[in-house]
């Protein structure tokens, strides 16, 4: 199996494959409402919608770094408050992040050992570990999302 077959691999597992940590992007994200969605069920904690858009920002940004074009990051992060929080919006902002999934294993397909090992210059880091990065960013908001979205039920719950 060649580098990026098995970094394809990785990235699909953890978007909706079969994950040794039980748990994909897609299937949690799969579970919750657009309410739920937009809910900031701590004072001081992004919303799960705010998270999505994020991880879609951002894996536009490391695609276009990768592609040699020297993007900075906004002082946001990349984190905006959702004004549209309707149904239609929430199955139009999952719909994104599906196509950057598609996209994204498309690109990888493309990608050789050569094109692994080049440096993006601003950060010195080689394609390979920006891919790694976007991947790990992945992984990490996951975690975020499955913690909000227990502590919105658990505040639900409390409510009721």
């Amino acid at each position: 199996m060649m580098e990026n077959e098995r970094i394809i691999s990785l990235f699909q597992n953890l978007y909706d494959g079969d994950q040794w940590i039980d748990v994909t992007i897609k299937s949690t994200l799969a579970t919750l409402t657009a309410e739920q969605a937009e809910a900031r069920v701590l004072d001081n904690c992004n919303t799960i919608w705010e998270i999505v858009n994020h991880l879609i920002a951002w894996r536009i940004a490391v695609k276009e770094r990768i592609r040699g074009n020297n993007i900075k990051t906004p002082g946001n992060n990349y984190i905006q408050k959702v004004v549209d929080t309707s149904k239609t919006a929430w199955a139009e902002t999952l719909k994104k992040l599906d196509n950057s999934q598609r996209d994204w294993v498309q690109f990888l397909g493309n990608i050789n050992e050569t094109d692994l090992q080049k440096s993006y210059e601003p950060g010195q880091m080689t394609n390979y570990e920006l891919i790694q990065g976007i991947i790990q960013h992945d992984a990490y908001h996951l975690g975020q999302i499955i913690i909000i979205a227990k502590q919105g039920k658990k505040n639900r719950n409390t409510v009721q």
